[in-house]
């Protein structure tokens, strides 16, 4: 069977500003399985469930990488840091390649969102002493931690190098400390890491230009630098779709192989600042001035994936339901979109590969994944 014609589009190359051809124009999202070693390294189940679900993407980003000990934001969560994880990183981005894909490590600092239980010290640190869910308060960084943490960017873009990725993505959305630092609510320094929105861009960017800076030092070859980000927060104080075409039109100087939009829902408008009338989605792909877009937000359809190129993006992101249908892109290549499983079982763990902390995510938290009762239904 041949791919049917209103689904092609999903199926063109794509080049990325560095350069870089896609073979395609779907990605995996980037999503916290907490499977890794107890020691932080790549774990076989991991290795297992990415080659499962990456045979025929055209970009594959991992679940996140801390930069540093104590930037880690979950349980059993590998890290980007330390010669000891070049191994496991390694099997990793060999495991991505496969299929073609390029492999994509996604790298960030909780912040705030580290959870004191497995932060080193119980050292929860933000770009300001903020108290957190627990009562408890986050510490400040100083201005010295503030350029170690950047420099561990750099250094965590070397290993990724090392291990044979072909590229990392900053994880500068969902509330971490990227955009702790660009946010209003979360950033209340009076230094030259906050003030006004524009001061608040000093350390995203400072981010951006050292990860660039360690990609051209070690490596002479084109090298993937995308940025993911969160256009809106909720707080009044906090981020709005006006102060992330701010962030954009600074990015845009950057040359980023790509721009990564976390969103819930691919079509959802803004509510705050821009146009509420518009879908945050065009809004972006406007601000971003040429350099592709990757969207993701409750894609699960081929039609809905069509959808989200026609609002402009230039590739797109899908996370449960490669982990519900692990071969979604090879059935809609070959025309067989109507087999695509839309269900789980309780019993299917082994037949998706997944591994058991994951497992035990999906079928611990109602209403995650469309789980169903009998192996029939979900046929």
């Amino acid at each position: 069977m041949t791919t049917n014609p209103k689904y092609a589009r999903l199926f063109e190359k794509v080049q990325l500003n560095d350069g870089i051809t896609l073979q395609n124009r779907i990605a995996i999202a980037p999503m916290t399985h907490s499977s890794s070693n107890p020691d932080l390294s790549v774990s076989d189940a991991e290795l297992s469930y990415y080659e499962r679900r990456t045979g025929k993407l055209g970009l594959a980003i991992t679940a996140v990488a801390h930069v540093t000990p104590g930037g880690i934001g979950f349980k059993n969560q590998f890290a980007a840091f330390g010669a000891e994880n070049l191994d496991g990183l390694s099997k990793l981005a060999a495991s991505l390649k496969k299929g073609g894909a390029k492999a994509v490590l996604q790298i960030f600092h909780a912040g705030i969102q580290g959870p004191r239980a497995i932060v080193p010290n119980e050292d929860v640190v933000g770009a300001s002493a903020i108290e957190l869910q627990d009562g408890s308060q986050a510490r400040e960084l100083s201005a010295g931690e503030i350029d170690s943490i950047v420099s561990d960017f750099g250094r965590a873009t070397e290993l990724a190098i090392e291990a044979g990725f072909d590229g990392v993505e900053i994880h500068g959305a969902n509330g971490y400390l990227i955009q702790q630092f660009f946010s209003g609510w979360s950033n209340r320094r009076e230094d030259k890491w906050g003030g006004s929105v524009e001061k608040r861009l000093a350390f995203p960017l400072a981010v951006v230009d050292e990860v660039q800076r360690a990609a051209a030092a070690k490596t002479k070859e084109p090298f993937i630098v995308g940025y993911r980000f969160s256009p809106e927060e909720p707080h009044e104080e906090g981020i709005t779709m006006d102060h992330t075409v701010t962030l954009l039109d600074a990015l845009a100087g950057k040359n980023l192989s790509y721009l990564h939009v976390s969103l819930m829902e691919y079509a959802s408008k803004p509510r705050r600042g821009g146009d509420l009338n518009r879908t945050r989605l065009e809004q972006i792909v406007e601000a971003a001035k040429g350099t592709p877009v990757v969207g993701v937000g409750s894609v699960h359809t081929p039609d809905q994936a069509i959808e989200a190129l026609e609002l402009g993006a230039a590739i797109v992101a899908l996370g449960r339901e490669l982990i519900v249908e692990p071969d979604w892109v090879e059935k809609v290549e070959a025309g067989q979109e109507a087999d695509i499983a839309v269900t789980l079982t309780k019993d299917d763990q082994q037949r998706l590969v997944v591994p058991d902390q994951l497992w035990g995510m999906i079928i611990g938290m109602p209403g995650w994944f469309p789980v169903v009762e009998t192996e029939a239904a979900a046929e």
